[in-house]
Parts: C-alpha cells; structure tokens; sequence
C-alpha cells in the first residue's frame, strides 16, 4: 500500500487539464507512441470539440523513483458546475489534488469550489501553475491568488506547461513526497466506493471503483448496499489505457468490477460494494441519488419517430445515468417525453448526443426547474412541467428552488453583474476582493430565473472574463404564476410557461408581438392572446389575407359594395371555426431567445 498514490486534477474548464493529463501519461511511459494523441482521456467527440470533459476517467500509471517502482492511480474530474456530484465521488476516492491554475487567466469559480470539496475530504493539494508557456502569462499576480486561497509558500507553487511538459517531473516526484498512501484496513470486510460507471454493449455496466477496506476477488459475491442489488464479480481489474484483468484488488488500489448487470439504475456513483458472505456494517458516507435540476419536453419532429427517440433516449441512459425521461403528450406538437437534466450543458449535450450518435432531429421545449405546490387539500406536490399545475384556486403557495451563485470578475464589470443578477431577483449576500482587480460575489438566485439565458448574457456583459458557479440551497416560496398562450382562444401548452407575477406582464406582451412575426398569414384573423388564469394580460392580431371581393364593383350604389363584403364576412367566420393554427418550429426556439 505505500507505494500507491491515487489523485485527482482539479482546475476549470479549459485551463489545460487533459494536456496535462497527456504529460503525465507520457512522461511514466503508460500511452505508447502510436497511441498518443492530445486528450487521450477524452474520448467522446463533443468532449475533443469543446475542450471539456464531460465524464470523468481513470488511468493507473508505473513510475521508477529513487530506485523503488510506485503505482500512480489518476482519476480525472469533469470540470463543469453540472457535474459536480460526479467530481465529489472522485474526489472522495483519492488522497491528494493537484490544483491546476491558468497563468493568462487566474482562479476561476468552479475551481474554487472544487477546491473547498477537495480539503473538506483532507485531500493533500499540490498547487500547480499552468500554460507557463504563454506570452500572456502572469505568473507573480496568479502565484499571489494562489497563496492567497491556500495560504501555501510561493516556492510551493509548481510552474508547468501541459504543451511543452515544463514541470511534468516535477509534479510526479510531488505526488510521491507529498501526496500520503491510502489508508485502509486490509483484514477488515470489503469496503468499496463506485465513482463512476460506463456502459459496454457487450459486458454490460463496468463499473470503477476504489477498494477503501479490505480485498475483492474475481469470482466472489458481492452487494450493492443502496441499491440493495447481489451480483458476482466475473471480473476485476486495473485500469490502464486498456482494462487489465487481475485475480485480486487490495486496499487502496482503484480499478473496474465486471458482473454482468444490464439496467444502469442498479449501479449508482457513490454506492458502497461488500463482500455478501462478510458484508461491512455500514456505507460509505457522502452518497446521494443524482438530482436532476432542470426539465424540458424532447418531442421528434415527425410523430412517427416517437419509438425511434424512446430507443434513443434508452441506449443513452445507459452511458449517462443522470438522464431521467418519461412519457408525455402535448397538444402543440404531439407524443414526447419530458427529460430531466443536471443543467444546460447537459441539457445540450444530450441533445447533441441525440442528433449525432442517433440522427434524432428533436424539438425541446422551454426547459423549467421543478416547484412544490402545496394545495388547500394539505397536498404537497413536486411539479416539473406548468401542464402539470393544479387549478389557481386549490394553490395556498408554490415553493421555487434557489441557488447560491458564486461568480468571480474583473473589478471593471462589477455593476453590469450586479444589474443582470438584480433583474434575476438575486440577492448579493457577499463580496470580496481577491486582487485589487479580482471580485468574488456571492448572490442568493431562483434557480428559474438562470435556466434562460443568465449565462450567456453574463459571458457578454463580461466580455468571456466572468466564471459562474452554484450549489442548491434549498426551497424558498414566491409569487408565481402560470402564464399561457393561447392562439384562436386555444391554448398552446407547449409554450406555458411559470414565472414570477412581476415579470408575467412584460413577458406577456413580448411574446405575443414575436408570435405574431412568426406565425404566417391565414385566410381569417388569429387572435394571439397572454393569458393568466382566465385573465387576458396581452393581445396580438395576424391580420388575415383577404382577397379585393370588391375590385369588380365600381359606381352605383354603395349597397352594392357592402353586401359583397358581407358575403366574404360569413365565409371568414366560417373558416375561422374550422381552420386550425400551424405554429411553425421556430417559434418554440424563438421564445428561448427573447431578450
């Protein structure tokens, strides 16, 4: 056990991680040269494109120091907020962090919050400066952020490029001298902790897994103690750039368990594996069923794919567990399913997963957090979709999930954040300088007012220079109100919306005048109409396309001209009780982007 080290790299997106990654791999020979390629742990496609990790991976390294061989486990974490939890499981199953800082840009949000989760777990931190390379670097202002956050000495701070490999050894000989080997008892019963799980067609669920007590041997029979679920290891093994089976794991060491399970939702991160015939008396702390935060409805274009997206969603679940979808209709447009996400980049990814491993074209609908409503009955209900909303007469109060946002910005844009964070119905709880030109603020935010466009705007009014990041922070009640649109006095239930009463009027009004730009011309009148409850706040009209019944009739008596007018009058109304409303796909997305 003394010669293991397991550890973690933790840093924001895009500061260079899985290049590092990629050193570190190079530099203890475990990728071979005709494997090597940059971001070697990323293997997903959209991970490679938008220089993110989305799942996070695990890769055991051999390392020759002073004579004695080690064994180095790194487990990588994602580096979005979305993912949080699955970084908080792969925290817990090291002993050290090496904290990976952007010389051209400084701390960032998220690193700082997966920063506080690494010394909740004791985590042995090894602060690391990297992009050392770059001609905009700056690494004495950076250095005095880092210090200022670990309260480390400056010649602690190790300075690298993942691009050059400047520091690569240096980092190891750190890990060896600094990061402590697991402890663990290994006489004690088997004690294991999943961080995470991929999916194999062929195998089924693999999952990874760090041994905390005791040993695993292939053959044996083991328990899943949340899920409740026996099952036999027909496999374990090590995890290099291939699986590499072996006949026993012991305390400390991190690898994969092959028992044949086919349903992903038996095998959760965070769950704790014993041996069934000496199981251990009690789980690992820290395990949570993965939430989902945001929902939308996921409807296929053409109805007839409504089967094809059912397979779909169901052979992505397997490789992203945190997905949740069920059944629903809409009258708008159809058969769907209404999906629950970790946030809005997991949001888009999975549509992106849809449209690329699958050829799925999809319509999402207007994505919403989850309320509970209490009734006048004593009910207390969770709802996830404003169809699903009891009538406004039995709501006594309606709760809305808050956040608390940290964002961290150049000193400059201050109040532009403070403006767009005000308009969201935050609060400012904290500020504090990290340098004289570095602002950290902290602001208690509904979790449905950043589930538009808060991002994006921020990113903007920040010009790129503001990181965002948040924690849940339980219920709060608030004045919401459903707010529906109705087209020819029929309601679209796909474009309902819940939102604060304060809002509902201005959003009212601005849908309205976009539908109408959107929706095209009939032979009759359509009445575009915001409305809450049984009161119309806000009214549109697309004027019909009418044909000069009159053009032919010239002099004579005006009676002649009225009594052809009336004539199109009665074929107008008639036309308007049969005809129907064609909304065209692009006003679902439009909503999306109102400004």
């Amino acid at each position: 056990m003394k010669h293991i080290r397991n550890f973690c790299i933790i840093a924001h997106i895009d500061h260079g991680k899985s290049t590092l990654a990629d050193r570190l791999l190079e530099t203890t020979k475990t990728v071979s040269a005709k494997d090597q390629q940059a971001q070697v742990l990323d293997d997903m496609d959209i991970e490679r494109e938008r220089g993110i990790t989305i799942k996070s991976h695990a890769i055991q390294m051999d390392y020759k120091y002073k004579g004695e061989d080690y064994t180095l486990n790194l487990i990588d974490t994602p580096g979005h907020v979305d993912f949080s939890y699955e970084a908080s499981r792969s925290i817990a199953s090291c002993e050290g962090a090496l904290l990976v800082v952007d010389a051209t840009q400084g701390i960032q949000a998220q690193t700082i919050s997966n920063l506080y989760m690494a010394i909740d777990n004791d985590l042995e931190i090894i602060p690391i400066l990297n992009k050392m390379d770059m001609p905009t670097a700056m690494p004495e202002e950076v250095i005095d952020q880092i210090i200022d956050l670990l309260g480390c000495d400056p010649d602690e701070v190790i300075e690298a490029s993942g691009k050059t490999g400047l520091g690569v050894e240096q980092i190891l000989e750190h890990i060896i001298n600094k990061v402590p080997p697991p402890k663990g008892n290994p006489t004690a019963p088997l004690q294991a902790l999943i961080f995470d799980s991929i999916f194999n067609s062929y195998r089924g669920i693999i999952a990874y897994i760090k041994i905390l007590n005791g040993e695993l041997k292939t053959g044996e029979n083991v328990k899943f103690v949340n899920s409740g679920k026996e099952y036999k290891a027909d496999e374990i093994g090590v995890l290099r750039l291939t699986p590499e089976p072996r006949k026993v794991l012991k305390t400390g060491d991190v690898g994969y368990i092959i028992s044949g399970i086919k349903n992903s939702t038996d095998v959760k991160v965070g769950d704790t594996i014993t041996a069934t015939s000496n199981p251990c008396k009690t789980a690992i702390d820290g395990f949570e069923e993965v939430k989902p935060m945001v929902f939308a409805g996921v409807y296929p274009i053409d109805a007839d794919d409504y089967e094809d997206l059912r397979f779909s969603l169901e052979k992505l679940k397997l490789n992203d567990a945190s997905l949740t979808f069920q059944p629903e209709s809409s009258l708008a447009l159809g058969f769907g399913f209404r999906c629950g996400f970790l946030g809005l980049l997991h949001m888009e990814i999975v549509q992106e997963r849809l449209d690329r491993e699958f050829n799925m074209n999809v319509i999402t609908t207007v994505p919403n957090v989850s309320y509970i409503v209490h009734t006048n009955k004593g009910e207390r209900l969770e709802v996830h979709n404003p169809a699903g909303l009891p009538d406004p007469k039995h709501i006594t109060k309606i709760e809305e999930p808050f956040i608390t946002a940290q964002i961290i910005t150049r000193a400059d844009f201050f109040g532009q954040i403070m403006k767009l964070c005000m308009d969201k119905r935050g609060e400012l709880t904290k500020q504090h300088y990290l340098t004289s030109n570095r602002v950290e603020m902290s602001f208690d935010l509904p979790m449905g007012e950043i589930v538009f466009d808060f991002y994006d705007r921020l990113k903007s009014i920040s010009k790129g220079y503001a990181s965002f990041d948040y924690q849940r922070s339980g219920y709060r009640p608030a004045k919401l109100v459903k707010l529906d649109m109705l087209l020819n006095s029929e309601k679209v239930d796909a474009l309902s919306t819940l939102m604060h009463v304060d809002h509902a009027y201005d959003l009212g009004r601005r849908m309205c005048d976009k539908l109408k730009e959107l929706i095209p011309r009939q032979q009759f009148d359509i009445a575009i109409q915001a409305a809450i409850g049984a009161k119309i706040i806000a009214r549109s009209t697309v004027k019909a396309v009418r044909k000069d019944v009159t053009a032919k009739c010239y002099g004579g008596d005006i009676s002649r001209k009225r009594k052809l007018l009336d004539k199109q009058k009665k074929g107008k109304k008639r036309m308007k009780q049969i005809g129907n409303v064609e909304v065209p796909q692009k006003a679902f997305l439009a909503v999306l982007k109102l400004d």
